[in-house]
């Protein structure tokens, strides 16, 4: 009986001292990573892919472009640059969606807010308003705000449900009348009206001011890409013919074809890069 107490007490002092000897180290959960690819599928409202499926789709058009090319010309390095070319037309054509989907949307975010406002005066909670822009919104939106009614009507939880909307709609507008509408959930007030109007004057205005930008920019980029194209489809109908292709594949031919698509891929870009509007940045998306 002495032993049995002995080890009780034993134990007893073991576990009393236990968070001093082998304190508990609680890591904090890490943010899931999330690569370049994977936010461009995102913003293109194409969440759904994986990346793997681009890079096959990048791959796989990287090889059509270069058996093409060797077949109308078979020069190695022209046909290195249009595998170049097919494995970034995937990724341009994320870019180029991503960008079509942000100028719809971007005239269209007022009139949500009109929505939400007449809604919030109506005496609808405010779950209820959001969900019902699944039928009142205009057509492009009502697919994202479906997805969220369905799923706060199955939890009951806004703020998670709230988040969600966040990643299926991928918008910067769309943040900000998001994250308004969470804290107007979490700490209340009566100018949630007052700041949805001013959001969707100030949405208004900034979409008036970037159509007009763009459509003045609009001859100068497409001036750019037939400047840049031009060459290319020169050097191919040069390289068609025998002697040609001959000088082409030569070291001079090669370090020709090299250099030009170098200086194409650089001008190109810096034309995109000088000309481009600063985006709004999402909020904690």
């Amino acid at each position: 009986m002495t032993i049995v107490w002995g080890a009780l007490l034993a134990a007893g002092l073991l576990l009393t001292a236990s968070p001093w000897l082998w304190p508990v180290r609680v890591d904090a959960p890490a943010a899931p990573r999330r690569g370049r690819v994977a936010r461009l599928l995102e913003d293109a409202g194409l969440a759904r892919l994986s990346t793997t499926s681009v890079t096959i789709a990048a791959v796989g058009a990287a090889v059509l472009g270069a058996a093409i090319a060797w077949l109308v010309a078979p020069v190695l390095p022209l046909a290195l640059v249009a595998a170049a070319a097919g494995g970034a037309a995937p990724f341009a054509w994320l870019r180029a969606r991503r960008s079509r989907l942000l100028r719809t949307r971007r005239n269209l975010w007022p009139d949500v807010c009109d929505l939400l406002i007449a809604s919030v005066r109506a005496g609808m909670s405010l779950p209820d308003a959001v969900a019902s822009l699944a039928e009142s919104a205009p057509a492009e939106l009502r697919a994202p705000f479906a997805v969220f009614a369905r799923d706060v009507s199955a939890s009951g939880h806004f703020d998670s449900s709230a988040q969600r909307l966040k990643v299926n709609l991928a918008d910067p507008v769309a943040d900000r009348i998001v994250e308004t509408l969470r804290m107007a959930r979490q700490v209340g007030g009566t100018e949630l009206t007052t700041v949805l109007r001013a959001l969707s004057t100030s949405v208004r205005a900034d979409a008036a001011l970037r159509a007009e930008v763009e459509s003045r920019q609009s001859w100068i980029r497409g001036a750019a890409v037939l400047g840049v194209a031009a060459p290319w489809v020169i050097l191919a109908l040069l390289a068609m013919r025998p002697e040609g292709a001959q000088a082409y594949g030569s070291p001079e031919g090669i370090a020709l074809i090299l250099i030009g698509a170098a200086v194409s891929v650089v001008a190109y870009r810096l034309m995109l890069r000088l000309g481009r509007l600063p985006e709004p940045r999402r909020w904690f998306g």
